[in-house]
């Protein structure tokens, strides 16, 4: 494309993937993003009260678009929003509602989860479960304006969660969808190898509800490093995407009518470093990657 993809998206990153605790405080983080202009849209998560306060500060200098990923508050203490245990649901709600509030705080329009971890005896029941979780979620987030978006996730190979794959995705969103409109879906490119899917068949199958779209790599040959969910840095031995899947995800999206320059979808990079991978040049190796992908879609 000759044209800039910042014409299409607001491109963006996830603060906690790109600077991992290890790698840097959460507010160097944010002045790292906020001070490169590559990036049009930051996505933060659960911070303490001292350190929100400064964020909400740095945010509003930056004229990014802030964007608030609510997984790593269920992720972390294992809260489930499908849990069949009606008082477990009950808590992950509960979570999801205060990251709404935090979300409003720190500049987001809305927040991003994923549904939990399921057994095969009991999967209509967390359906049930989850689509009660999100419709609540939901309309608290409507009484602010906000979105509430599920991210698309594998179902058996890391975080085994109850959605996707893609069909079952989109079978949720069209139920959500008739009860409320400020719901969407999330879908990431790093996601695809994890389920056995290609972008063209996600990204058509999900098209009615995709709201958001995130970028990254994986591993899927079991045995090797960084197998599973780990959004490894492209060019990562064994792993699933670089430059032509990437490229052919950009091809997708204009094809099926998602580059939009009026109001430009986000589309952020999930990648984080591994082991000892420095996460400055990670940022930069995935910032050559999506430039490289963008020249080789086609006008």
């Amino acid at each position: 494309m000759r044209e800039s993809i910042h014409k299409y998206f607001q491109v963006g990153t996830i603060q906690w993937m790109s600077h991992p605790a290890s790698a840097k405080s959460v507010l160097d983080s944010i002045k790292t993003i906020a001070c490169d202009d590559f990036f049009d849209a930051i996505e933060v998560c659960k911070m303490d009260d001292e350190t929100r306060v400064k964020a909400k500060a740095m945010l509003e200098q930056s004229h990014l678009k802030v964007c608030y990923g609510a997984q790593p508050r269920l992720l972390g203490p294992k809260l489930n929003p499908n849990d069949i245990d009606e008082e477990g649901r009950k808590k992950a709600e509960a979570t999801l509602i205060e990251a709404v509030d935090e979300a409003e705080y720190l500049g987001a329009k809305g927040i991003a989860f994923l549904a939990g971890k399921w057994e095969p005896e009991t999967k209509d029941q967390a359906y049930a479960q989850l689509l009660k979780t999100t419709r609540n979620v939901c309309d608290y987030a409507a009484k602010k304006g906000m979105m509430v978006e599920l991210e698309v996730f594998d179902f058996d190979m890391d975080k085994a969660a109850l959605i996707g794959p893609a069909p079952y995705a989109a079978q949720f969103a069209a139920d959500m969808r008739t009860t409320h409109s400020n719901f969407g879906l999330m879908v990431d490119l790093s996601h695809f190898p994890t389920t056995y899917e290609t972008s063209k068949f996600v990204i058509q199958t999900c098209r009615p509800y995709i709201t958001h779209f995130h970028l990254g790599n994986a591993v899927v040959k079991e045995g090797y490093p960084a197998y599973g969910d780990k959004h490894p840095r492209f060019g990562f031995p064994d792993s699933a995407n670089d430059v032509a899947q990437l490229a052919d995800y950009f091809t997708v999206l204009k094809e099926e009518g998602f580059f939009n320059a009026e109001n430009p979808y986000v589309l952020s990079m999930e990648v984080t470093p591994f082991g000892d991978e420095d996460a400055d040049i990670i940022l930069a190796n995935t910032k050559r990657v999506i430039n490289r992908a963008w020249a080789l879609v086609e006008d």
